[in-house]
C-alpha cells in the first residue's frame, strides 16, 4: 500500500488547482478543501498504522530507485505528524468556513483563501514525507509562499508589515538551508538522506561541524528557537485567527521535525548536543518572560508558543529515547493546545471587540462556554495534571533527570519555572478576560456556534491525548528507538531503492 504515501501532498496540490478554477464559487471551493483535507487525514491514519505494523513506507517518485530519485518515506515520526497536523488543518478550516458564513465573505479574500490554504497543506506534508534535502526545502518553500498570502489576506498596514519581516526572517532561513544544501552536496555527492547518514561520518569533523551548524540555524529560524525567535510575536498576531491558529500549531513544529531528522539521522556523533541545550532553556526562560509581560491574548500566546518550543528542543538535545520520544509526545499535544487557544482569542476578539486584556472583562458572564473552553485549554498547556500537557512534560523532565549532567538539570529546574510562569500568564489572561469586571460594555456580539465548535472540538482533542497517553507513550517510544536506531529507515529507503533498480535491470533485460 506504499500508493498511499504520496496522496497527502497529491491531493492538496490537485484540489488546489480545482479550487482556483471555480474561484467565484466559494461554496464549491470549501466543499473541495474539507474533501480534500478529510481524504488526507483518512489517509494519514492509514499511514500511521501501516508504518507501526510493517514498517517504514517508500514510494520512489517516476519509478527512479533511491538514491538517484526522489523518496518519500513515512515513518511513525512522519506518520504521527501528518495525522496531527491534517486534523488540525480540518478543525480549522472548518473554522474559517464558519466564519466565513458568519461576516458573509463573498469577496477576493475567500477566492484566493482556498487554494492557498491547501498549497499549505500539501507543503507541510512535503516536508514530513521528503526522503531527501532538496525537496524539504521544496516543502519549506511552498509553506513560505502560502503562508505570506494567507498572513496579509486583507491587505491591512499591519499585515503587511507584519508578513514582510516573516518574509525576510524565512528568506534567510531559506538562504542557509539552500546553502548547507550546496555545500552537503559537494562533500558527500548526494542529498538522498539515507545515503547521507551514511556518508557524512565520513567527511572531515571540521567540515561536517559546519555542515550541522549551518544545517540547524536555518532549521532554528524556522522553528523560533533563542536567539532567532524575536520575528515570530510581531508576525503572527496581526493575521486573521484561523490563519494565526495554523501557524502557531504547525509552522515551528515543521522546523523542530527538521531538527529531528538532522539530529537523529545525519548528525548522530552529540558535538552541538549541549548548545542545543543551552538554546533550549534559553528559548523557554525569555519566551515566557516575554508572555508574562503581555497586555494581549494574541501577543502572550505568541511568547508562550516560542517559550514551549523550548520544552521540545530540550528533549531533542538529552540525545536519549526517553528524552526524543517526551519531546515528539510534547509536539502532538502542543499543536492541538497551541492551535485551540488561538482559535479561542479569535471567538474572544469577536464577543468582546479586542484582545487587549486591559479592555475586557466580563466574558465568564456572558459567553461561559468559551470561559471554559479557554480555561481548560490553558490548564493543558500550563501543564496541570492530569492533562496531556503535564504528561508531556514529565515525561521531559523524567529524561532530563536520567541524564544526570549539571546541564540537563538546569534544563529540568527551568523547564519547572517556565512551567510555574505559564500558569501565572493564562490565569493572569482568564482572570482579566473572563473574571474581572468589563472596564465599558461589551459589544452586543455573538459567537456561532459553527464557529466555537471547531475550537471546542480540537480543545477537547488535547484532552483526549491524555486519555490516551499510555498508548501515544508507547508509539512515541518506538518511534524513537526507530529514529536513534536509524536502520528502519536507511534499510526501508535504499533496499528499497536497490530492489527497484534490480527490477529496472530486469525490465530492461526483459525488453532486450
Amino acid at each position: 500500500m506504499t500508493w498511499l504515501v504520496p496522496l497527502p501532498v497529491v491531493v492538496p496540490l490537485v484540489a488546489a488547482g480545482l479550487a482556483l478554477a471555480i474561484s467565484r464559487r466559494s461554496r464549491a471551493q470549501g466543499i473541495i478543501s474539507v474533501a480534500a483535507v478529510s481524504t488526507v487525514l483518512a489517509v494519514a491514519v492509514a499511514l500511521i498504522f501501516l508504518t507501526h505494523t510493517a514498517g517504514p513506507q517508500v514510494v520512489d517518485v517516476g519509478d527512479w530507485a533511491a538514491p538517484v530519485g526522489i523518496a518519500l518515506v513515512a515513518d511513525r515520526l512522519s506518520a504521527l505528524m501528518l495525522v496531527v497536523s491534517a486534523l488540525v488543518i480540518l478543525g480549522v478550516l472548518a473554522y474559517s468556513l464558519a466564519q466565513g458564513l458568519a461576516d458573509g465573505n463573498d469577496g477576493a479574500p475567500v477566492a484566493i483563501y482556498h487554494p492557498t490554504y491547501l498549497v499549505l497543506a500539501a507543503g507541510v506534508s512535503m516536508a514530513f514525507l521528503s526522503g531527501d534535502l532538496f525537496n524539504l526545502y521544496v516543502g519549506f518553500e511552498i509553506l513560505l509562499a502560502a503562508s505570506f498570502v494567507l498572513l496579509t489576506l486583507g491587505g491591512t498596514g499591519e499585515r503587511i508589515r507584519a508578513g514582510s519581516i516573516y518574509v525576510v526572517v524565512s528568506l534567510l532561513s531559506s538562504v542557509l538551508f539552500l546553502v548547507s544544501i550546496a555545500l552537503i552536496y559537494a562533500a558527500t555527492g548526494t542529498l538522498n538522506l539515507a545515503q547521507l547518514s551514511e556518508r557524512l561520518p565520513e567527511v572531515d569533523s571540521g567540515i561536517r561541524l559546519l555542515l550541522q551548524i549551518m544545517l540547524l540555524l536555518g532549521f532554528a529560524i524556522k522553528a523560533a528557537v533563542f536567539p532567532l525567535s524575536a520575528w515570530l510575536p510581531d508576525s503572527y498576531p496581526t493575521a486573521p485567527a484561523p490563519v494565526t491558529a495554523v501557524f502557531a500549531g504547525l509552522l515551528t513544529k515543521v522546523g523542530v521535525y527538521a531538527i529531528i531528522r538532522a539530529q537523529t539521522l545525519l548528525f548522530t556523533d552529540g558535538v552541538l548536543d549541549d548548545i542545543l541545550l543551552v538554546a533550549a532553556i534559553a528559548t523557554m526562560l525569555v519566551g515566557i518572560i516575554g508572555a508574562v509581560a503581555q497586555e494581549d491574548i494574541k501577543r502572550l500566546l505568541s511568547f508562550t508558543l516560542v517559550s514551549h518550543i523550548g520544552y521540545m528542543i530540550f528533549g531533542i538535545s538529552l540525545a536519549s529515547d526517553t528524552g526524543l520520544s517526551a519531546s515528539i509526545f510534547y509536539i502532538v499535544h502542543h499543536i492541538t493546545v497551541q492551535t485551540a487557544l488561538f482559535l479561542i482569542a479569535g471567538l474572544v476578539e469577536r464577543r468582546g471587540g479586542t484582545t487587549s486584556l486591559e479592555e475586557l472583562g466580563s466574558l465568564a458572564k456572558v459567553a461561559p462556554a468559551l470561559g471554559a473552553v479557554f480555561f481548560l485549554s490553558a490548564m493543558n498547556l500550563a501543564g496541570i495534571p492530569p492533562m496531556s500537557g503535564f504528561l508531556g512534560k514529565i515525561g521531559l523532565l523524567q529524561a532530563g533527570i536520567q541524564t544526570g549532567s549539571g546541564l540537563a538539570l538546569v534544563g529540568v529546574g527551568t523547564g519547572l519555572l517556565t512551567s510555574l510562569l505559564t500558569l501565572y500568564a493564562v490565569i493572569k489572561a482568564w482572570n482579566k478576560a473572563f473574571w474581572q469586571e468589563a472596564p465599558q460594555p461589551l459589544p452586543d456580539t455573538r459567537v456561532p456556534r459553527t464557529m466555537f465548535g471547531p475550537a471546542a472540538v480540537i480543545a477537547s482533542v488535547g484532552v483526549l491525548i491524555a486519555v490516551i497517553g499510555g498508548p501515544l507513550y508507547h508509539y512515541t517510544d518506538d518511534a524513537a528507538r526507530d529514529l536513534r536506531a536509524r536502520t528502519p529507515y536507511i534499510e526501508a529507503v535504499l533496499v528499497h531503492g536497490d530492489r527497484g533498480a534490480g527490477q529496472s535491470s530486469d525490465a530492461a533485460g526483459g525488453d532486450g
